[in-house]
């Protein structure tokens, strides 16, 4: 996470009065390091073992704050439970999801966002954002 980041982020949550703290700091860092889609739960026990004395409110107030600001998103893999995912400073991309294991791949196709663009401008909808999810069985899964 760049300073410019940081200071963005303070300055947001300035803005709502709320205090960016040296927890919220871990949290983000966490966030921002994990090469998965994490769950509330288990961002919050990646935090708890960096500090003991952050609680699963900071963490999920934090999440929530981070949502926000735009710099992560809930993503709901159907699993019952949602999942973030860093979403300043990473192109746009789609996720096929297994049903039976889990594994999500994250995939993009040049030829699928001009569909959706077409789409949209076809309808004369004004999008704001969009995101393909794709279940099914792995490769693993089905064979």
């Amino acid at each position: 996470m760049s300073q410019e980041q940081i200071q963005k982020l303070k300055e947001y949550a300035r803005a709502h009065n709320l205090r960016w703290t040296d927890q919220r700091q871990t949290i983000t860092n966490i966030l921002f390091g994990a090469r998965q889609h994490l769950t509330t739960e288990e961002l919050f026990h990646k935090a708890k073992a960096k500090d003991p004395a952050i609680g699963y409110a900071t963490v999920s107030r934090t999440l929530h704050l981070l949502t926000e600001a735009g710099f992560c998103e809930r993503i709901d893999f159907s699993d019952g439970s949602m999942r973030y995912e860093v979403s300043i400073g990473r192109t746009h991309h789609d996720h096929l999801v297994c049903t039976q294991c889990g594994k999500f791949i994250e995939v993009f196709s040049q030829e699928l966002e001009k569909v959706q663009a077409d789409l949209v401008r076809q309808h004369g909808f004004l999008e704001k954002h969009h995101k393909l999810q794709i279940f099914g069985l792995c490769q693993k899964c089905h064979n």
